[in-house]
């Protein structure tokens, strides 16, 4: 969601909190600003893009060594230049940066107004600003960290916050609360920022502020305390990404660079972890509970958008390789159901970056009625790392484009070689079946780039035939119904066209009815239990006119004669299919969107990382 970046050193501010504000772009934003001090407060902010806020700060000249920034993606109050971050005080002395919701911001507005305030937004963030300062100017002996503290116990509801004020010119206050910061440790320089991507460049070591902290940030120190006013002393930790990651290294688009990355980030996911001369599988992550996973009455397995896909993909792999039985939860509506989950059963919750509000509010609520709660997530350090009980990272690398691609395929490694493990584990495989399944995974990395060189060109081709379609549907059974929703699911996040992923079978329960000529079929035919019944869906779809597209596997003659297109793809172990046919998926909807203009890397109304509820 929104993003901020702070800067207090030697350096000149301006140019730090812009290039990390071109960094948090990926996160999703219509406004962006920054505030500074230069004999007092300076804001420059209004809806668009960054580069927008770089001329204007550039026309305006203002200097300064200390400054905070903000994208925000809204969420009370249209997008314009008024409801932009920063948000000030009436006084214009202290100004405010916020990610997250503040819920009862109805009831603070109009208490404020009543003692006389006058607010300027339609925001739920200016409330901070405007009671800082009725608190700060009003009670007697109350210095302004005391007035953060005492404001924040009125406030309900999820924030990170950056926070300046004239009168404390040397320093920015910042506080968490279910929406992620860190502080970037310096040489006599401190950064702050919501995720790494803006500091990685100037240092890597950092400090992860935890719900319900709060720092005072100098130059050269910082004071890490509860809103309480307990002092802590925090961990710094060294952070794994490098600058190169989050670098686009000459592709058009994030995204593209992305697909194009899975060879290498399914080889990284599984590296140290499998080995085919053995025959083993060793996940150090969850070694120490291993016993409980062995003996859970069942696994409940909670994410949201594409996680939740690579979910999907769970349930088949945990019960068709362990025999265990799975549900898979929509995060966002798993606690508000009374969920019946306790001691003996395992949430699974599935998030590429740890911080994804929903997934955090139903594992919280899993812990709190006595259940184990497990981790699959890409970033070291996230809030999701360290509240589950143990956990996998997917080591996929940073994901800057907004549609996820190599983190669905490395969340997909993560869970087979956990179903793996688990079913040698149970006995439900046997030595002789691991070694087959462990030295074809082995093989997966190199299919993956066998598909990204022979079918992008064709793929290309293909989306401009397609590129103005209005409507998609997406069709595959077992494993590869996820797919089709992961398939559908991309293509609507980035071309805008309206697309929908069904089980096979269920086409002739409603949407039979949608299909004619002007209706692309896009058909998953790559796993060998199923390929019969694929073939009379296809038939299906044919005798009605459809244009059919599919993914099928290259010895695929029936499927390959009954479609108007086909991509071609290596055979696998039909529980691996996912990996493979889900790449074709990416490239075409890459391709349509590119051909659409669309912005790919940042599509409209939509996030990243997505912090709120």
């Amino acid at each position: 969601m929104c993003g901020i970046v702070g800067y207090v050193g030697d350096r000149e501010a301006t140019e730090i909190l812009v290039k990390g504000l071109k960094r948090l772009e990926y996160r999703g934003y219509d406004s962006a600003g920054v505030a500074l001090i230069n004999h007092g407060l300076v804001v420059q902010k209004g809806k668009g893009k960054v580069i927008a806020l770089e001329k204007a700060l550039k026309a305006d000249g203002v200097k300064s060594n200390i400054g905070i920034g903000h994208t925000r993606w809204a969420t009370h109050g249209e997008p314009n230049d008024v409801n932009s971050h920063p948000h000030l005080s009436e006084s214009g002395k202290i100004a405010v940066v916020h990610n997250g919701i503040i819920e009862n911001y109805n009831t603070l507005k109009k208490q404020l107004i009543e003692r006389g305030r006058t607010f300027q937004s339609q925001t739920d963030t200016e409330i901070v600003a405007q009671l800082l300062e009725e608190i700060y100017t009003t009670s007697k002996g109350v210095n302004f960290e005391q007035a953060i503290r005492l404001a924040l116990k009125q406030i309900v509801g999820t924030y990170g916050l950056a926070i300046m004020n004239e009168e404390t010119p040397d320093r920015i206050f910042i506080a968490r609360k279910g929406s992620p910061l860190l502080l970037g440790i310096g040489e006599d320089e401190m950064f702050i920022a919501s995720d790494a991507s803006p500091i990685v460049e100037y240092t890597n070591k950092v400090i992860y502020l935890d719900d319900g902290e709060m720092a005072i940030v100098t130059r050269d120190s910082y004071k890490v305390k509860t809103i309480d006013d307990y002092p802590l002393t925090k961990e710094v930790h060294e952070l794994a990404i490098s600058l190169d990651a989050i670098e686009k290294a000459g592709y058009p688009h994030f995204m593209l660079k992305e697909i194009f990355e899975q060879p290498r980030s399914i080889a990284d996911c599984m590296r140290g972890r499998i080995n085919p001369d053995t025959g083993k599988i060793v996940l150090g992550g969850i070694e120490d509970v291993i016993d409980e996973l062995i003996h859970a009455k069942r696994i409940v397995i909670a994410a949201c958008g594409t996680s939740w896909h690579s979910a999907l993909v769970g349930e088949y792999l945990f019960e068709q390789l362990a025999k265990t039985p799975v549900e898979v939860e929509y995060a966002s509506e798993f606690r508000y159901r009374d969920p019946l989950i306790g001691k003996g059963d395992v949430l699974l919750v599935i998030s590429q970056s740890g911080e994804t509000a929903d997934t955090l509010a139903a594992l919280r609520e899993a812990k709190a009625r006595g259940a184990m709660v497990l981790g699959i997530c890409n970033v070291v350090g996230s809030t999701i790392s360290r509240e589950t009980d143990a956990g996998v990272f997917t080591h996929a690398g940073p994901e800057i484009g907004v549609a996820s691609t190599k983190a669905f395929t490395a969340q997909v490694v993560v869970l087979i070689m956990m179903a793996l493990e688990l079913g040698q584990r149970k006995g439900i495989l046997s030595q002789s079946e691991m070694n087959k399944y462990i030295k074809e995974l082995s093989k997966i990395p190199s299919k993956v780039e066998y598909i990204l060189e022979h079918t992008d060109e064709a793929i290309q081709k293909m989306a401009s035939l397609f590129t103005y379609a209005p409507n998609f549907l997406y069709l595959g059974r077992s494993y590869n119904f996820p797919v089709a929703l992961e398939g559908a699911l991309k293509l609507k996040e980035i071309s805008y066209i309206h697309a929908e992923g069904y089980p096979a079978a269920e086409m002739k329960h409603g949407p039979i009815a949608l299909i004619d000529e002007m209706m692309p079929v896009v058909v998953i035919a790559a796993t060998d239990h199923t390929n019969d019944k694929m073939i009379s869906n296809i038939e299906e779809v044919k005798a009605r006119k459809g244009r059919i597209i599919s993914i099928m596997n290259d010895d695929n003659p029936e499927v390959e004669q009954l479609s108007e297109f086909h991509i071609s793809i290596p055979t696998t172990a039909d529980c691996f299919s996912p990996l493979l046919t889900v790449i074709p998926l990416q490239l075409l909807s890459y391709y349509i969107a590119v051909n659409r203009g669309c912005h790919v890397d940042q599509p409209r109304n939509l996030a990243k990382s997505v912090t709120v509820e």
